[in-house]
């Protein structure tokens, strides 16, 4: 994959990701919950901390922390595809993809203090799973690329285990 469509699959996913936190800042109350089906909704909701808010109630200084993080490893997201060969066209889809979702919500901490989440998925009206954004499925997307490509793939000028000679 040229490193060009690399960025730009990666600027796709941040622009996708920001429109659709400004309509739902817009359109939906804090926590409104508007029902899509039996399963998902629209919830909007800040997140201060990270995954699973974690941290967030810790007084302010997470803002900064994940922003450095989320910094940090966006540089190094961006020299990663920089230096791939053409060939590592999943590989870089999938860096793509986190790249893009590290951005989103970078921005959003920057400009906002928090993470604006708003897709939430429950079972039975009960258990719900944590708010989440276009970002996050874009990071989590692209993570579960990569642990398939680590796990399962075999580059190409590797023999596999059963081509190998026995000595």
């Amino acid at each position: 994959m040229p490193t060009i469509l690399a960025y730009a699959i990666a600027a796709v996913v941040v622009v996708l990701d920001q429109i659709s936190k400004v309509w739902v800042e817009r359109s939906v109350a804090l926590y409104e919950q508007i029902r899509i089906t039996g399963y998902f909704n629209l919830t909007k909701a800040y997140n201060e901390g990270a995954a699973f808010s974690l941290l967030a109630d810790s007084g302010g200084w997470q803002r900064w922390f994940f922003t450095a993080v989320s910094s940090i490893v966006s540089v190094v997201l961006i020299v990663w595809i920089a230096r791939m060969h053409r060939t590592e066209r999943w590989l870089a889809l999938s860096i793509s993809l986190i790249l893009g979702g590290a951005i989103g919500n970078l921005i959003d901490r920057v400009l906002y203090g928090h993470v604006i989440d708003f897709l939430q998925v429950h079972w039975n009206s009960e258990s719900y799973f944590p708010s989440f954004n276009v970002a996050d499925s874009a990071i989590t997307g692209g993570t579960i690329l990569l642990l398939i490509l680590t796990f399962f793939d075999q580059p190409a000028d590797t023999p596999a285990d059963d081509d190998k000679e026995t000595t």
